[in-house]
């Protein structure tokens, strides 16, 4: 199994059907939810994709964490927390993409205008990222911090699929006073002084930001900063659209591992409609494929395979486990998130 098919069975390829277009009438700012235990969940407001988006769904180098390449700049870990509307609670499985600009307002796979006037990054991939949100619904990304270029705010783009259908396109922000004070101290950011563009003349903060402003703090062991923001999409805590998997062609259904989060082996869980050949390949947070288990001519329907880490030489951590279904129908895949106790 290569990289490439293991972004087929997670569902990353071939999904420009379900992206908005660019001018995607905008949400409420205020979806105000009351929910069991006296939580409350809102909404992320939907934004253009703006000018700058490139659908790296087939590349597999996308499947990362770490989106820096070579781009100097203040390193930024980005943590999203993807919560189900309808119950408040995280959301595992989900896909998260995330791009934006470098230090100096220039977007890769583009000629666009940043502090130098106009460059050519045409073919070029640095500050996008693909990640799944593990059993916490949280994805994390490795980035660095994005500069300003004329006319917008300093910003994050981001998209949610769950199950491969597009459920939110938006962007973050960051405090006024943290992110002014950061580029003062910085270079190359302190070359071109404080972010001109303020919430209020912003042509997608204007309207309200208070969902979308994502927080901005030091980090001593990185010497970088951590931001995080909790994004909230339709949902029910889970993915809730397996039915709308071409992947499985109907041939099997995937549950989530248990325990999970697991320490030490955990129990991949599925259900058969027809005898198959299974395998599940195990990949590390990068794409790679770390190991396999191999079970042929199982029968229909519910059926466990245990995963023992250690047996496979694998060290505790997160991984994404697919599981090929293989039939004389075809063969089919899919992919989820497990979680290592932390």
């Amino acid at each position: 199994m290569n990289r490439k098919e293991f972004l087929k069975g997670m569902g990353l390829a071939g999904i420009t059907s379900f992206l908005l277009p660019a001018d995607v009438v905008r949400q409420p700012k205020k979806i105000h939810r009351s929910l069991g235990g006296g939580a409350s969940c809102e909404l992320i407001p939907q934004e253009t994709t703006g000018p700058y988006p490139l659908d790296l769904s087939s590349n597999p180098a996308m499947f990362r964490q770490d989106i820096r390449e070579s781009q100097a700049g203040v390193r930024l870990d980005v943590k999203l927390r993807i919560i189900g509307a309808s119950n408040c609670l995280p959301m595992p499985n989900c896909r998260v993409d995330l791009w934006h600009c470098n230090a100096l307002g220039y977007y890769s796979g583009y000629t666009t205008n940043g502090q130098n006037g106009s460059q050519n990054n045409v073919g070029q991939t640095w500050l996008r990222g693909i990640q799944m949100t593990d059993a916490n619904g949280e994805v994390t990304f490795t980035t660095i911090f994005p500069g300003w270029y004329s006319g917008r705010l300093i910003h994050i783009h981001f998209q949610v699929f769950l199950s491969s259908v597009l459920q939110a396109t938006s962007q973050l922000t960051f405090p006024v006073a943290a992110k002014n004070a950061l580029l003062a101290a910085h270079t190359p950011y302190s070359n071109y002084g404080s972010d001109p563009t303020t919430l209020a003349t912003d042509n997608i903060f204007s309207d309200g930001y208070s969902f979308q402003m994502a927080t901005l703090t030091p980090n001593s062991t990185t010497g970088g900063y951590d931001s995080f923001l909790e994004v909230t999409v339709n949902g029910t805590g889970t993915s809730g659209l397996q039915n709308l998997e071409p992947e499985t062609g109907g041939q099997f259904k995937l549950g989530q591992n248990f325990p999970n989060p697991y320490a030490g082996s955990t129990t991949v869980p599925f259900t058969l409609t027809n005898p198959s050949d299974v395998r599940i390949d195990l990949f590390d947070l990068s794409g790679k494929k770390m190991a396999e288990v191999i079970r042929d001519g199982m029968g229909t329907g519910e059926q466990t395979i245990l995963l023992d880490m250690a047996a496979l030489g694998l060290a505790g951590g997160n991984y994404v486990y697919q599981l090929q279904v293989e039939n004389n129908n075809g063969v089919f895949r899919q992919c989820k998130m497990m979680t290592a106790v932390k």
